[in-house]
Formats: C-alpha cells, sequence, structure tokens
C-alpha cells in the first residue's frame, strides 16, 4: 500500500464512530487492582445491553480493549458473549480461539474494516483501559461517549481522561439509555451521553 493509500485508508478509518462505554466515579477513576470498586447491576446490565443489541440480527458488535481490561473480565464470561472481541496487546502472542488480537488501535480498526468481518460488524465499543479511552477521546476519530457518572467517592489507580467541553458535547440520551437518577447499593448514578465535536 502506497502513501496515498494509507493517508485514504486512515481518512475512512475515522469515519467509523467508536462508541466508548465507561463508569466513572467523582475523581473520574474508573477501576483499581484491575477491577471496579463498586458493584452496580444496573450498569452492568446497560453495558450488556448497549454492547450487545444490534437492529441487524445476522451482524454482531465488536468490543475493543487492553490486555488489562481483558484480564479484568472474570474467566467465566471471556470472550464477552455474543460479541466479536479484539484484545490490544504488543506482549500477547496467542489468545484464545475465537478472539482476535491486535497490536494498536489502528490495526484493530483495519481488522474490522477487512472483508471477513466488515459484513458481520454493526457497532464498535471501546471498553478499556485508561490509554485505550484517551487514544480514541484525543485522537482524529468519531466518537461517541456513554459515560455512567458514579455519585460517590471511590480510591482508584486507573481514571479517565478529562472530558473537554470544548471537544465534547453533552447531548439528550438517546432512547436505549436510561434518564434520571438512579440508586443501587446506596450509590447514586446517572447515565450521560456525549459527542465529540467534529472540528
Amino acid at each position: 500500500m502506497n502513501q496515498f493509500s494509507r493517508k485514504v485508508q486512515s481518512i475512512k478509518m475515522t469515519s467509523t464512530t467508536l462508541n466508548l462505554v465507561v463508569a466513572a466515579c467523582n475523581n473520574r477513576g474508573i477501576g483499581v487492582d484491575g477491577r471496579l470498586p463498586w458493584r452496580i447491576r444496573q450498569d452492568i446490565d446497560f453495558f450488556k445491553k448497549i454492547t450487545t443489541e444490534t437492529k441487524d440480527p445476522e451482524k454482531k458488535n465488536a468490543v475493543i480493549m487492553g490486555r488489562k481490561t481483558w484480564f479484568s473480565i472474570p474467566e467465566k464470561f471471556r470472550p464477552l458473549k455474543d460479541r466479536i472481541n479484539i484484545v490490544l496487546s504488543r506482549e500477547m502472542k496467542e489468545i484464545e480461539s475465537g478472539v482476535y488480537l491486535s497490536k494498536s488501535l489502528q490495526e484493530a480498526l483495519e481488522l474490522i474494516k477487512d472483508r471477513d468481518l466488515s459484513s458481520k460488524v454493526e457497532h464498535v465499543y471501546i471498553i478499556g483501559g485508561s490509554s485505550v479511552y484517551k487514544e480514541v477521546m484525543t485522537g482524529p476519530y468519531k466518537c461517541r461517549l456513554y459515560l455512567t457518572r458514579i455519585m460517590a467517592d471511590f480510591e482508584c489507580d486507573t481514571f479517565l481522561p478529562d472530558i473537554d467541553e470544548k471537544v465534547f458535547q453533552k447531548i439528550e440520551n438517546p432512547l436505549n439509555v436510561p434518564s434520571g437518577i438512579h440508586s443501587e447499593n446506596g450509590i447514586n448514578f446517572q447515565f450521560e451521553v456525549y459527542d465529540k465535536l467534529q472540528t
């Protein structure tokens, strides 16, 4: 592929909307010791629903995640059911059957554009971790952020990048996203949706 072809291909990549799904507490913390510091069933159910449901029953959604996020998923739930799992890692040489391994986000997006997968994928979801969120949020990607805002304080060692209001615009929740403040296990939370402004 020559330089011009690569540039055209790169532009095409950015036209695909990347959907980021994440839960963060008051300090933008998203995890500690490779796990969520809270357990909110409604958030888990929302995550499953939004990353699994498709309009076309013949297609599936792709979920892209870093190596640490992959290993943070309990083994009995790996790979995530009814979704095309893609793990980003430069270190891993092999992975479970049916799971795709890519060295970078760009390589993962190229994989999805490949003839074998392009007809099978409906939407692309980024599900962690912090560095992958940052790459999408600050890079030349068209994206939508589905944020579960946890209205509480938790000790975390992994954080979501700051949501720059000059770059991201909060929108009215789409039909598939619950509105209002919810409560579970004494924790208040709400679902928010942001679209990245195109420059």
